[in-house]
């Protein structure tokens, strides 16, 4: 499987864990909040509203355009830090995510 594969499939999974707790948004929020020079929107976002707004978009958008995807980067341990334990599907979501952040490890060989 191709690293683009791989990438969809964990983004689809990502959707669907926060569909199925409930944690997808079905009103997106207003156009000034999704643009700011925090990392992950910091002073205009919930953790999850930049995951679904922001990061998802667009890394689907790099896929359907088969644009360069960026490499080594890393969110999943800004959600381990941001999201509530108590968050439905904590755990899951958060493997979801340390998985998108394995397929943008980068050899330093």
């Amino acid at each position: 499987m191709t690293l683009q594969q791989l990438l969809q499939q964990r983004l689809i999974q990502a959707e669907t864990l926060m569909r199925e707790h409930q944690l997808w948004q079905l009103d997106a929020p207003a156009a000034e909040s999704l643009v700011s020079d925090q990392p992950f929107c910091l002073d205009k976002l919930e953790p999850l509203e930049w995951l679904q707004w922001i990061f998802i978009p667009r890394m689907q958008a790099l896929l359907d355009a088969n644009a360069p995807l960026p490499m080594n980067f890393a969110i999943a341990p800004y959600y381990e830090v941001a999201l509530p334990d108590t968050t439905p599907g904590h755990g899951v979501l958060l493997l979801t995510l340390k998985q998108i952040d394995a397929l943008f490890v980068q050899d330093s060989d």
